[in-house]
């Protein structure tokens, strides 16, 4: 299911990274006695894709949550594009959110609405919109993530997985934002699907010129997208950097997380001149079968 917009944009070069989008310094994020966070620091820059790993535990949506505004810091600050979450005012709030888009696990549909009015409804949010132009936005969207416009009278019930999420990142896309979200947006894929979507993602970040920042357990899809990896570990970030570098981090989470053997099949993907950046660890064998 590759979507016309795929083809359109393959050749096309990335967005140009420029200014910070989002600044998080010295964020403490405490729930009761449990520390989740504590004096991290974390940066994302215009037209970056940025992947966000750690264990379970380690506070990954917790930190995109926070930067969302749907969760406070317990102290610290975060700055969205320059302003500053905890102190603008509640319209100022809302024009921010409506410049950032969020596909969550597993979709999220609203189960009693049709795909149409799914992707509608941050567009109904705004105000009275005229039918025609709802109708031809909702249709371009659908058409931006590879599904047929037949599809829009569905129920989410109806949808494969995958479809599902594609309609997830249509209604995130609705009100053509500049900062994307993403929270393990390939868990549940086939492996094929997942190919799919890892596409789709990279040719709406050329398309729309999009930031993103993305929550995943997926090796394959951190390394096939990332332009940095963040590691949450220790209640902080330990390195963000491009995955090559991340990897020759001397850290436990580092070693087990990137260099056992899905890690190294996932690293040993990359092209020669980045592969060669990484430490010696990962360019062992990723076979899982034993030489005779």
């Amino acid at each position: 299911m590759i979507a016309p917009l795929t083809s359109a944009v393959r050749g096309q070069p990335l967005p140009s990274i420029a200014e910070p989008v989002i600044e998080v310094r010295d964020l403490t994020k405490r729930y009761g006695r449990n520390i989740v966070h504590q004096h991290l620091n974390f940066d994302v820059k215009r037209g970056e894709i940025v992947s966000i790993v750690g264990g379970s535990g380690s506070g990954k949506t917790t930190l995109v949550r926070q930067i969302l505004g749907l969760e406070r810091p317990s102290s610290g600050t975060i700055l969205v594009f320059g302003e500053d979450t905890s102190k603008i005012d509640p319209e100022a709030a809302h024009l921010m959110r409506s410049r950032s888009g969020m596909l969550f696990q597993q979709g999220a549909l609203f189960s009693s609405l049709s795909v149409f009015d799914n992707i509608a409804q941050p567009l109904r949010e705004l105000g009275k919109i005229p039918d025609d132009l709802l109708r031809d936005i909702v249709m371009l969207k659908l058409e931006m993530v590879g599904l047929p416009c037949k599809h829009a009278s569905k129920m989410p019930a109806a949808l494969s997985g995958g479809m599902i999420k594609r309609v997830g990142i249509a209604r995130a896309i609705a009100l053509e934002p500049e900062l994307l979200f993403l929270d393990e947006p390939t868990a549940g894929l086939d492996p094929r699907a997942s190919d799919e979507f890892v596409e789709l993602i990279s040719s709406l970040h050329r398309a729309l010129g999009l930031t993103v920042v993305m929550v995943t357990h997926d090796l394959d899809t951190m390394v096939a997208l990332s332009t940095r990896v963040a590691v949450l570990a220790d209640r902080k970030v330990l390195v963000a950097a491009p995955v090559e570098e991340a990897a020759n981090v001397d850290h436990p989470f580092i070693r087990e997380y990137f260099l056992g053997l899905r890690g190294r099949r996932a690293l040993q993907a990359l092209p020669p001149e980045r592969r060669a950046k990484l430490p010696p660890a990962a360019l062992e064998p990723a076979s899982s079968e034993l030489p005779l």
